[in-house]
Formats: C-alpha cells, sequence, structure tokens
C-alpha cells in the first residue's frame, strides 16, 4: 500500500517487524501473556520478545493489562493486543433493512444501528447508508479516522470495472457505473464489498452453525434468493464472482391440460422460493388473511392447517434447490439462513422428507444460529482480518 515502508526481509530492521508482528499476532489469537509466554510460545528469545514488546507498546499496538504470580511467587506483567488501535465498520445492506456495526479490534461491538430501508433509488439509498454509518461512528465516540477498514454487504456481484452490482435486482439503481465509488465517497476510504450471502457463509462458518465445516453451503432467503458457498475456510466465488446466484436457477411447471402443446412455463427459482412466494401459496390455498412470510409462519406455528400446507409446499421447493446444490458441490451441510431461517423449525424435517423421495444425496440441512446478525458477523470478521495488517503496517513503520 502507497505510504508503507516494506523492510527488506533479512535485513535487522525486517527481521525487527518479523519478530513484532509474530508477536502482536501471539497476543491476538490467544489472549493476554507475559514475556516468559510469549517467548516460548514464539519460539523468540526473551530479550527479543522485550524489544517487540517496547515496540508495540510504543506503536500503540499492545499494552499491559495487570500482573499474574509466577510459580516463585513473583509478579509478571501480562500483555495484551490493544483492541482500541483501530475499529472496523460492517453494513448490512437489504431491500427492507439497513444494518451497521462498529467493532474494535478484539471483535467487541462498540455500536450498532438498525434502520428500515425506505430508498427507492441508487442515490438515495447511498445517502441512507451514508447517514447511518456516521451515526454508529458517532455513537461509539470515535471519528471517521479511527475506522481502518469499511466492509459492506450488499445482494448482487461487485463489477470491479464498471464499479457497481450485478443481480441485484431488488435494489433500485444498483446496477448503475460508478455506484461503488459513490458508496466509497459516503463511508470513507479503505471500502470493502462484498455479497452478503458470502458474508453469511463466513458468519456462520467462524462462530454459528458451520463451525469446523470444510465443504458447506449456506442458502439465504429473504426477499430474494442467494448461496455463500465455502470450501477449507475460504469463500468460493467461481469465475465472476456470481458462484452462489442460485436464484436464477431455472424453476417452472409445465401448462395445464387446456393449453396443449404449450412450451413449459419457465421462470427462476427466486420468484418461486423468496419470502413472498409463501405469502402467494398461503393465499392460493385460502389463507386470505396473509400478509406476510413472518405472518405464515406464526399461523402455522399456532396450528392453522393452511399455513402448514403453505410450508409443506415452500418446503417441498426448497428441497428441490439444497438437491440442485448437493449434485453440484457435494456439502457436507447446507446452512438455512435469512429472513426464511426464522421458521427453520416448521421447514428441516420436510425439507428433508422431500430430499430422501427424489434424491440420493442427502446433505444435513441446520437452521442458522445468526439469524439477523450473520452479515455483519461476516463483514466485521472480514474487515478484522484486512484491518490487523494494515494497523500494524501503518502504525510500526510510523513508529
Amino acid at each position: 500500500m502507497a505510504g508503507v515502508e516494506i523492510p527488506t526481509v533479512g535485513t535487522p530492521a525486517g527481521m525487527r517487524k518479523i519478530n513484532q508482528r509474530a508477536v502482536l499476532d501471539l497476543l491476538r489469537r490467544s489472549g493476554p501473556a507475559t514475556r516468559p509466554q510469549v517467548a516460548k510460545d514464539t519460539g523468540l528469545s526473551k530479550p527479543t520478545v522485550s524489544q517487540a514488546l517496547l515496540a508495540l507498546e510504543a506503536a500503540g499496538l499492545a499494552r499491559p493489562t495487570g500482573q499474574t504470580s509466577t510459580g516463585t511467587g513473583r509478579s509478571a506483567v501480562l500483555y495484551e493486543a490493544d483492541p482500541t488501535a483501530g475499529y472496523v465498520l460492517g453494513v448490512d445492506i437489504g431491500r427492507e433493512h439497513l444494518r451497521v456495526a462498529v467493532s474494535d479490534l478484539g471483535r467487541t461491538l462498540v455500536a450498532r444501528r438498525d434502520e428500515r430501508n425506505t430508498a427507492r433509488s441508487g442515490a438515495a439509498l447511498v445517502a441512507a447508508v451514508g447517514k447511518i454509518a456516521a451515526a454508529a461512528v458517532a455513537e461509539a465516540g470515535l471519528s471517521a479516522g479511527d475506522i481502518v477498514v469499511r466492509v459492506v454487504g450488499s445482494p448482487g456481484v461487485a463489477d470491479p470495472e464498471k464499479r457497481c452490482f450485478r443481480h441485484a435486482p431488488n435494489l433500485p439503481g444498483w446496477g448503475r457505473p460508478g455506484l461503488i465509488d459513490d458508496l466509497e465517497a459516503a463511508l470513507g476510504p479503505d471500502l470493502m464489498v462484498e455479497n452478503d450471502a458470502n458474508l453469511t457463509a463466513v458468519g456462520e462458518w467462524e462462530s454459528g452453525a458451520a463451525r469446523g465445516a470444510s465443504v458447506f453451503g449456506c442458502i439465504t432467503i429473504g426477499t430474494g434468493v442467494g448461496m455463500g458457498m465455502m470450501v477449507d475456510g475460504r469463500v468460493f466465488r467461481g469465475a465472476t464472482g456470481a458462484a452462489g446466484e442460485i436464484g436464477y436457477l431455472p424453476y417452472g411447471r409445465t401448462r395445464s391440460a387446456d393449453e396443449p402443446g404449450a412450451p413449459p412455463a419457465r421462470g427462476h427459482l427466486e420468484e418461486a422460493t423468496a419470502a413472498q412466494s409463501v405469502v402467494r401459496g398461503a393465499r392460493e390455498l385460502g389463507l386470505g388473511t396473509a400478509k406476510s412470510a413472518r405472518e405464515v409462519f406464526r399461523l402455522a406455528r399456532e396450528g392453522d392447517e393452511l399455513a402448514r400446507q403453505a410450508l409443506t409446499a415452500e418446503a417441498d421447493r426448497l428441497a428441490y434447490t439444497v438437491a440442485s446444490v448437493a449434485a453440484v458441490i457435494d456439502p457436507e451441510l447446507i446452512v438455512l439462513g435469512g429472513g426464511m431461517g426464522a421458521a427453520a423449525d416448521l421447514l428441516l424435517e420436510p425439507i428433508d422428507r422431500a430430499l430422501r423421495a427424489f434424491t440420493p444425496l442427502v446433505p444435513k440441512v441446520v437452521q442458522g444460529e445468526l439469524g439477523e446478525d450473520a452479515v455483519l458477523t461476516g463483514a466485521i470478521s472480514v474487515g478484522l482480518q484486512a484491518a490487523e495488517g494494515l494497523v500494524f503496517d501503518r502504525r510500526v513503520g510510523a513508529a
């Protein structure tokens, strides 16, 4: 990155920075430790560790956090990575809601804002995102300069050339060239943009239902439909970043018998499985009072037979989705997230039953654990990975 001096490996300055980074990484990974503990765990000499800790403390990257008693009864200073050395901003942009969180480098949330998305144009949405983000930063008692990395999760696929999002039909104006530049102007520099389903997968893998899974998919169903896939701890993106855009899978049914010879009616999976399809299916069954998928879920839990039938039909469509994914990536796990994840207790059994009825490829399907926090959790995680390196380079380079 421009402005950061990269020391030559093997020079005294280069070796000092390598040692300092090793000590800092250990404190971040393992928590507070004494000089002897750091020396033992890193394999560095005690004088080298002492020099590294002094440099890190001077740079504001490490700090004393108390004392501990050694076996001989003598006390030793405990050091920890300073979580206030930098902050990360996470943004979740959805058709219905905007969610923003600010985290320090120790993964502690210091501010959180949630608002309804009332914007109906790209420009209005960018302005709304900038406003709620600024409010969250101010709520945390920080300035824009304290934010090291900003991570935006959004439907669609970021286009690095046109600087916009492709495949985000539920966000008007989101495909306008230059829109990501407008977002960066509203939020600040060092902006990272990522598909929201991918961030959901990262969140569930790190601290949710997919912990430890080597190959899994996270299907998110709300206003739209998407999927994030991870293989060996890394997001699988495909050739153009569109891997997981399962909403575009063809899905349809044949014409009725009174239209002989007519071709099949074709549509997309998103039209058949998104939240609005649950409402539409409930009304077709005669449940005229259904106004939202959430209401259908509530009625089903209360024992309403028509609502239960509507969810059984949705489970069949989701089983088709899972079967399509299973035949391609052979996942060990499928996590059901998004708004539909809130009804997983009603859907998991009929999904499993439908799967076993028409395919031998039956991965385990589970409910996501993070709920509406999933995208923000993934955004903060991705941001922290980037911020840790940036903070070290900037502060050690300036020290």
